[in-house]
């Protein structure tokens, strides 16, 4: 009898991340509130982070506007973003570092399992890393799964992957 699995994963195309911070970019450019202002926005790639910075904190709002829209434009959940708490910078702007959260860890794996299995369906979750493996006999089982874990509020965005 054949095994039917997926796995729940948290990940974020970094690539449309960098598209969402070109484009912001562009739009920080052409808005008549930034003329003449320093506020800018930079993407490192390697660190998973977004520097926001701005001259006070209505224009650090509005940056922060700005991104959010083209991150939701671009399909990345806004649950993806860790936003810090606004500092200061140089000369009295202002700072903020949004850090990229990807893969799921231990307690989030722990109450996703314990949610799956208060299904009370015939599945077996397995928690791989960062990862979630969920395996059945029944594909009905798995597809009851994926749609009851979609409907949930939950604090970190969840993709399903790799279904056989």
């Amino acid at each position: 009898m054949a095994n039917f699995s997926f796995d729940i994963v948290s990940e974020v195309d970094l690539q449309e991340v960098d598209n969402a911070v070109n484009q912001a970019n562009k739009e920080l450019a052409q808005r008549y509130d930034f003329k003449d202002s320093k506020s800018t926005i930079t993407y490192d790639r390697k660190e998973k982070k977004i520097t926001l910075v701005a001259d006070d904190d209505f224009k650090l709002r509005a940056l922060t506007d700005i991104l959010s829209n083209r991150m939701f434009k671009r399909n990345i959940s806004l649950k993806s973003l860790k936003f810090a708490e606004p500092e200061r910078a140089f000369e009295g702007y202002l700072r903020q570092v949004a850090d990229i959260c990807m893969g799921i860890d231990k307690e989030r794996a722990k109450e996703l399992t314990g949610i799956i299995k208060k299904l009370d369906l015939k599945v077996q979750v397995q928690i791989e890393g960062e990862k979630i493996k969920v395996s059945s006999p029944k594909k009905d089982d798995l597809q009851v799964v994926i749609a009851h874990l979609r409907g949930l509020d939950f604090p970190i965005p969840l993709n399903f992957c790799n279904y056989r």
